[in-house]
């Protein structure tokens, strides 16, 4: 897929949208969310693709937020930047996965574009447009640096 981003991203025009990253279809936006850049992450009923033990394989809002819980997010209510906390956020359109996005620690938001690329942007920079809206953010203590 090959992005066209006005036209998938309309709130991009006026957002930050920047690219990141090069083509890769190693991983999606799942993965990528999750803070794995080496699978693609896809609840196929034949198990071809990763999916985390114990998360059922289902093309469910619920089932992709259980992602995220098996790692260590529990549910919260903003995309606001907290001290010590990372956050995702899981968008859907009529009650539909279709992405995840992962905050960074200046505030803007990161997220593979399918097998496309890479890019950095507001979080409603990429809302209203080919992933819907945001249904779920999630948050987990940052682990320390050592």
């Amino acid at each position: 897929m090959t992005v066209v981003f006005e036209a998938d991203f309309p709130e991009s025009v006026q957002k930050p949208f920047i690219k990141t990253s090069e083509v890769t279809p190693s991983y999606n936006c799942i993965a990528w969310a999750a803070g794995d850049s080496s699978n693609w992450y896809e609840p196929d009923p034949m198990g071809l693709y990763y999916w985390p033990p114990n998360v059922p394989r289902q093309y469910s809002i619920v089932a992709y937020i259980q992602v995220y819980e098996s790692i260590g997010y529990i549910k919260c209510d903003n995309e606001n930047l907290e001290e010590g906390y990372e956050k995702v956020a899981v968008f859907g359109k009529k009650h539909i996965p279709t992405h995840a996005a992962k905050q960074l620690s200046s505030g803007l938001w990161s997220s593979k574009l399918g097998k496309d690329i890479d890019v950095s942007h507001t979080i409603d920079g990429i809302e209203n447009g080919l992933y819907g809206n945001i249904v779920q953010y999630l948050k987990r203590k940052k682990e320390p640096n050592i």
